[in-house]
C-alpha cells in the first residue's frame, strides 16, 4: 500500500454555512452537496475547479448521512492547518486585501515558496503554497 496524496479534509463546526462562504470566498471552491438533493445545512463539499471534493465540512457529529438523527456532539479536537499548493499569488493577496481577511506572509527562497497563512473561521490555519518558477 501506498500513500498517493491527500483526499480531503473534514472540519466539523456548527457554522457550516460561515465555513463553506469563507473557502469559496478565499480559496475559490465551490459548495455542494456529497448528493443530489443532500442537506448542506448539514453536510456540504467543497469542490476544486476540477470538481474534485477537497474539503468536507459537517455538523460535530453528523459525518454519515445514518447520523442525521444523532445529537450534535463536541468538536473532535484542534486541526492546526491544512496545506494547499496554489497558483496566482499575487491575486490570492488582492483578494484577502479587498475581503478585508488578515494574513500571515513567509518567503522561503531557498526552496523557491511563497506562503500566506489565513485562519478561516473556525481556527483552522489554512496554508497557501506558492511554488516559484
Amino acid at each position: 500500500m501506498t500513500v498517493k496524496s491527500l483526499d480531503h479534509v473534514n472540519i466539523q463546526t456548527t457554522a457550516v454555512a460561515e465555513t463553506a462562504q469563507f473557502l469559496a470566498d478565499v480559496l475559490e471552491l465551490r459548495p455542494g452537496p456529497v448528493v443530489p438533493g443532500g442537506d448542506m445545512a448539514r453536510v456540504t463539499w467543497m469542490y476544486d475547479a476540477q470538481d474534485r471534493p477537497l474539503v468536507h465540512i459537517t455538523l460535530p457529529g453528523q459525518t454519515f448521512a445514518e447520523d442525521a438523527d444523532r445529537p450534535l456532539r463536541a468538536d473532535t479536537g484542534a486541526l492546526h492547518h491544512v496545506a494547499f499548493e496554489c497558483t496566482g499569488h499575487a491575486a490570492m493577496l488582492e483578494r484577502l486585501e479587498r475581503l478585508g481577511i488578515p494574513a500571515r506572509h513567509r518567503h522561503i527562497g531557498e526552496i523557491g515558496l511563497q506562503q500566506v497563512f489565513v485562519t478561516e473561521p473556525n481556527g483552522v490555519l489554512l496554508e497557501l503554497n506558492f511554488r516559484e518558477g
